[in-house]
């Protein structure tokens, strides 16, 4: 059951009803109170129109990324580059600091994983076994991204569970006390620092090796930015991707015409993919205001939290034909899954190979399934969405 009594204006993206039903609240909202505002988190405004949204994402003059995840802690004084650079850096500096990481996710550098992220989806597939019933999100989604982060990053394998804690930590702890989600972050920073050292001390062929030895403009790039790139990366690389894989997974569980459209039509994986991203697009970011400005109608004052819904901007029927139709052969499809402006997400070459081969290996293996009990499934807290378990039914052929 959920507290919150009108969500236009006391909305908390922290009530599991929120996620739950995120769809049918932006289509309310957008029919009645296109700007709404909270007084959670010391004051938050959820615009859901793709205008507004466009609008505050390409507005770096009175909005700042210091802070990109609405919490009960609010980012001051690390402008302007923020705790977690590219994603939380502001012009000027974020042009180096995204700078840096280009390399690393160019197209043909990724394309070069499929076989390994191919390797580790039949074996997560493999450990399920003759189960009638697998937890979609849990048994396989959520394996999928920390073990390919792990790999680039040149972290332990074995860590990758650990992972899981720290996405929750840093995601989905968005409500608990200051100094719990203090507490949170020192772990999580003492586990990125121990990693640090040990490759200063150990160099080798990876993206944190790579990170320490990067130059900008003649100086080497200093341990604080290097460890928040690789927090960023840690974090935001790996609950999106999960959350992407699992709500695809979801849809065709959900709808069986789809899915055996898919498993008839291969060559549709592609467009599949661009819908899936568009209509269960997983993140919402989050800016500060920096000065007063109006939106929609809206007076935001310097200080205010403002989370960007991307899913929301790519759910208006004054953009997107049939907007809320789920098209997997939807022709033209500019979608803003991986964000608008400068911040647009630096991995999304990634994301797309991940979720591409995660859902054609799943659908090669298991060509009929079906949501094992729709009741039971759960999506996450926050501003990252994605299904938290999602028991599926396989049926299984004689």
């Amino acid at each position: 059951m959920s507290d919150v009594r009108d969500w236009a204006t006391d909305f908390d993206h922290a009530d599991p009803a929120y996620n739950a039903h995120v769809h049918e609240i932006w289509a309310d909202l957008r029919g009645r109170c296109p700007v709404a505002h909270s007084p959670a988190y010391g004051g938050t405004w959820l615009p859901v129109r793709h205008e507004d949204v466009r609008a505050i994402a390409y507005d770096t003059d009175h909005f700042s990324s210091e802070g990109v995840v609405v919490s009960t802690t609010k980012a001051e004084g690390t402008a302007p580059l923020g705790g977690a650079p590219p994603i939380t850096a502001d012009p000027p500096a974020h042009h180096d600091a995204r700078r840096i990481l280009l390399p690393a996710f160019a197209p043909k550098v990724i394309a070069a994983l499929e076989p390994e992220v191919r390797a580790l989806c039949r074996r997560l597939l493999d450990a399920v076994g003759d189960a009638d019933v697998v937890d979609g999100a849990v048994d396989y989604a959520q394996h999928i991204p920390p073990h390919v982060i792990a790999g680039m990053l040149g972290f332990p394998q074995s860590d990758a569970e650990m992972f899981r804690g720290f996405v929750h930590d840093v995601l989905e702890g968005i409500d608990r006390a200051p100094e719990d989600r203090e507490a949170a972050f020192l772990r999580l920073d003492g586990y990125l620092q121990a990693q640090i050292d040990d490759h200063v001390a150990r160099p080798r062929e990876d993206l944190t090796s790579q990170l320490l030895a990067t130059e900008v403009g003649g100086a080497p790039v200093s341990r604080d930015q290097v460890r928040g790139t690789i927090l960023l990366l840690l974090i935001a690389g790996i609950d999106t991707t999960w959350s992407g894989i699992g709500s695809a997974l979801w849809h065709l569980a959900a709808t069986p015409s789809d899915l055996a459209r898919l498993v008839a039509e291969p060559a549709l994986v592609d467009s599949a993919i661009e819908e899936f991203l568009r209509a269960y697009a997983p993140v919402t970011m989050a800016r500060i205001v920096k000065q007063e400005v109006v939106v929609g109608g809206c007076t935001m004052r310097p200080r205010d939290w403002v989370l960007l819904p991307f899913p929301a901007a790519n759910r208006d029927p004054e953009v997107f034909d049939r907007a809320d139709e789920v098209l997997i052969d939807r022709a033209e499809n500019r979608h803003a899954a991986f964000g608008l402006g400068i911040h647009r997400c630096v991995g999304s070459n990634l994301a797309r190979l991940e979720m591409k081969v995660a859902v054609e290996e799943f659908i090669a293996r298991f060509p009929e399934f079906r949501l094992a009990d729709p009741s039971a499934v759960t999506w996450s807290v926050g501003q990252v969405r994605g299904p938290r378990r999602l028991p599926i039914r396989i049926a299984r052929r004689a």
